[in-house]
This record gives structure tokens, C-alpha cells and sequence, in this order.
């Protein structure tokens, strides 16, 4: 089920607003694609990300992938919690295995990303 409040990259990230700050994360196909997540690599606090470009890695027990930014801007937060327990990505994806915190540059590239409808469609042609 891809929850309502959230939208999407291509990539299989998510993000979910609040003001000008965006949550980002993983989606739960991808985690269930990826298998058992053994680490993830996130920026420093501060850093500036580029829309689409890579802001990190994830390492599971079949790959290693990158992590791609659905939004351009600032670092704000990190989750450390994923340090130590990065399975949390696999079983919290939209909730405690969120990966990072930033603080939007631009709205518009927001509302440019699929909405939960059209990740569905994405999704569902495998």
C-alpha cells in the first residue's frame, strides 16, 4: 500500500512535507527489492543537495545502491538511529526508517514529482 501523504521519485524515494522542510526516505518496494538493509551512508548536516543527484548509499544483503535526492537543498537533519540499526529502513520505511531531513530550495520541485497514484502506475509495470 503506497500511503497517500507522500510523493515520489522514479528511484523509489519518498518524500513528505512539512513547511519547507522534506522527509525523505525509501519506499517499502524498494526496501523489499533491496532485502535486508546491513547499512546506510547519509551526508553531513549542511551539506547542499542537488535535485536527483546522489545524497547517499545503501547496502543490503544483494546490492549496494545509491540513494538519489527527489528535492534540491539543505541538510538539516540526519537519522542516526539508522547508524546502528539500518534495518529500520526495511521494517519502518515511512517512519522510523526515514534517512534524512532538508530544507526545500525550491517548492515547485515538490509538486513535479509523481503523487501516490502515479507511483502506483510505476510500480505496477514492474
Amino acid at each position: 500500500m503506497v500511503p497517500t501523504d507522500l510523493r515520489y521519485t522514479k528511484d523509489h524515494e519518498w518524500v513528505r512535507m512539512a513547511g519547507d522542510v522534506a522527509t525523505i526516505g525509501i519506499t517499502k518496494f524498494a526496501a523489499d527489492q533491496l532485502g535486508d538493509i546491513v547499512f546506510v551512508e547519509l551526508p553531513a548536516v549542511g551539506t547542499t543537495l542537488e535535485q536527483f543527484a546522489t545524497f547517499g548509499v545503501v547496502e543490503s544483503v544483494k546490492a549496494v545502491s545509491d540513494l538519489f535526492a527527489p528535492v534540491g537543498g539543505t541538510v538539516t537533519e540526519t537519522n542516526e538511529a539508522l547508524a546502528s540499526r539500518p534495518e529500520l529502513v526495511n521494517s519502518d520505511p515511512y517512519g522510523a526508517g526515514w534517512m534524512i531531513r532538508v530544507r526545500v530550495a525550491d517548492p515547485a520541485q515538490v509538486d513535479a514529482l509523481l503523487d501516490p497514484a502515479g507511483y502506483d502506475a510505476l510500480i505496477a509495470e514492474g
